[in-house]
């Protein structure tokens, strides 16, 4: 398995937070994604999808083109590209504030990746968004008063623990049709998120 992070970039809302890629780590842009890191000054390794979003040439990037009649999205081609690559890690830019279905296709793929034991994050303007499966997310301290919100995504989710915020949870059940985990707040430290089956969809809202 590659040791470093792959960079996947959508051409949905674009924030720089966190992208610093390092050696080793991989930054494909999924179509129009390409456009949105270099109004950001930034340049993908790869361009690849079926460039009917794409408005700049972006020299020096590989490109691969898909017909646009296909089975995947363009930031899920790049996202089985770089698992086909050996990441484990994944940071998703560009995923969310664009179009609705697209924002929850990869919200689905977040979540596809949690299932496989792989750690990703999708990273937007103003939130950040995690999944987990069948197991525990830690989150670093966040500061009082931060939103948090937890969701059951795919169906039921037993046995959901939440500490360090201000509602907490202990061996609940969580349901994708009721939103009890809906604007909980953390309290300053560190937060701990477990589920014992199903998977949890968790956004931390960053102007809370």
């Amino acid at each position: 398995m590659a040791k470093g992070t792959a960079y996947l970039v959508g051409a949905g809302a674009f924030t720089r937070r966190g992208f610093h890629p390092a050696p080793g780590d991989a930054v494909i842009a999924a179509d129009g994604g390409a456009d949105a890191l270099e109004r950001a000054g930034l340049r993908a390794q790869l361009v690849l999808g079926d460039m009917d979003s794409l408005k700049r040439p972006h020299p020096g990037a590989a490109r691969l083109r898909f017909p646009r009649q296909k089975d995947l999205t363009d930031l899920a081609l790049a996202l089985r590209m770089a698992e086909a690559r050996g990441f484990g890690r994944f940071k998703l830019y560009g995923a969310l504030g664009g179009r609705l279905d697209h924002s929850l296709a990869n919200l689905q793929l977040l979540a596809g990746l949690a299932r496989k034991g792989l750690r990703g994050v999708i990273v937007a303007p103003g939130m950040s968004a995690f999944c987990v499966a069948d197991g525990r997310l830690a989150l670093p301290p966040l500061p009082a008063g931060r939103l948090v919100s937890v969701f059951a995504w795919g169906g039921p989710a037993y046995g959901v623990t939440l500490d360090g915020l201000k509602y907490p949870l202990d061996n609940a059940n969580l349901h994708p049709e009721e939103p009890l985990g809906v604007s909980n707040e953390a309290l300053g430290g560190p937060v701990r998120i477990a589920v014992r089956r199903g998977t949890l969809l968790v956004t931390v809202t960053r102007e809370a």
